[in-house]
């Protein structure tokens, strides 16, 4: 697999890994923990017997905090987790990705280790004698940190049960998507393509799935070789060792100087795994593996497949109204230095309706429902794209 290699593409990947949430809370709770520590040099607090009056009793109170807090930890996550594979094995492979995404279970999360690398931190604290300063803030703070926690996993278990139903994971995919098609090109930018000789092919250093095309990355590079760049594959699709990933165009009126491998792939991520962003269909994808495996024999959830069949016929209006997405880098002077083609709108038709409706011959709602959702498109597509819509109204008269 090849790692983002660009600044933007590493703090995206960072951005969206599910560690980071987790580290900033613990991070941050060794660092208050220091920082009491030595604040509590500089006051003279007391709490009325309210917290342990020694440290022996301190270290107690620690220390049973410490030990609960790693074994709640555990046991939270590692139910957790064998309900999200019950998930995703019932939905999607692909949807877990949109758990681990999720803020309030990373927060949640960062919490629980906050609560007990606080605790240890303070307890590394304790003076060995009684007649030295104790740290009551501290310890206050870690009391505090455990009602804290105890809060948050009521509320934890409370969002977790309602973003596991189906319809709360649909709607999740399908907002996820709406964020992607927001940030393809305006509809009404005026189409280019790149037309000039390809006098170079950069082939791909490794197999993978396209994530993310770092449009300025190579619009640079394409200025410094005096060139145009145009990428092969669209983000989201799979390409093998030595295929081509970037092509070189001549443009006109000048000679390109060769462009090296490996900065021309550096504005390529290849990854194990589709990523939302780019990659529109990505959510398509989801969806309708949704509504696949719903269908299954084995599912038979006609109800869960048309909640996805209604998500994705929104998502198919909206870009029925506008063209085949094209990402495009231009000069000052309208010259076109990088090309990047998204999914066609048919391949996407052909994932909808096509591929479901073979699974379901058998379910008249479904067959319906498809059938309403082609005739819907048609009175709101562009031009471009009414040739495929037909070709479904006429497959399915």
């Amino acid at each position: 697999m090849k790692r983002p290699r660009t600044v933007s593409a590493r703090l995206s990947e960072i951005w969206e890994s599910f560690w980071l949430v987790p580290a900033v809370f613990a991070v941050g709770a060794v660092l208050a923990a220091v920082g009491l520590a030595a604040l509590e040099l500089q006051l003279d607090l007391t709490f009325g017997g309210i917290l342990p009056s020694g440290p022996a009793g301190a270290r107690s109170l620690l220390s049973s905090i410490i030990t609960a807090m790693i074994s709640f930890t555990a046991l939270v996550f590692s139910i957790t987790v064998v309900a999200l594979q019950l998930a995703s094995s019932q939905y999607s492979p692909r949807v877990l990705r949109t758990f681990l995404q999720d803020r309030t279970i990373q927060a949640t999360l960062g919490i629980f280790v906050a609560t007990f690398l606080f605790a240890m931190v303070v307890l590394a604290a304790l003076p060995a004698e009684d007649g030295e300063r104790f740290p009551e803030l501290s310890l206050a703070v870690s009391m505090l940190l455990v009602l804290a926690s105890s809060g948050t996993f009521i509320y934890y278990l409370h969002h977790i049960t309602t973003v596991m139903r189906v319809s709360h994971i649909i709607a999740a995919i399908g907002a996820q998507t709406r964020r992607s098609i927001q940030h393809l090109p305006p509809a009404d930018e005026p189409q280019a393509t790149v037309t000039g000789v390809i006098t170079q092919t950069v082939p791909a250093p490794a197999p993978g799935m396209v994530s993310h095309v770092d449009l300025r990355l190579l619009a640079r590079l394409a200025r410094e070789h005096d060139c145009a760049l145009t990428v092969a594959p669209a983000p989201g699709d799979f390409v093998v060792t030595g295929a081509p990933l970037v092509r070189v165009h001549r443009v006109a009126g000048s000679e390109p100087h060769p462009v090296p491998d490996d900065r021309a792939g550096e504005g390529v991520t290849i990854g194990v795994e589709r990523t939302p962003g780019q990659d529109v269909a990505f959510g398509f994808r989801q969806l309708a593996d949704i509504a696949e495996r719903a269908l299954s024999p084995s599912l038979n959830d006609v109800t869960t497949a048309i909640r996805a069949v209604q998500e994705l016929h929104e998502l198919l209006r909206r870009l029925a109204t506008r063209p085949d997405p094209v990402h495009l880098v231009r000069d000052d002077d309208g010259l076109v230095r990088v090309e990047v083609r998204g999914v066609p709108y048919d391949t996407l038709l052909a994932m909808v309706v096509d591929d479901i409706r073979l699974l379901a011959d058998q379910q008249p709602r479904i067959v319906r429902l498809l059938d309403a959702i082609v005739d819907d498109l048609a009175t709101v597509a562009i031009p471009a794209h009414r040739a495929a819509i037909s070709r479904r109204l006429a497959s399915s008269s």
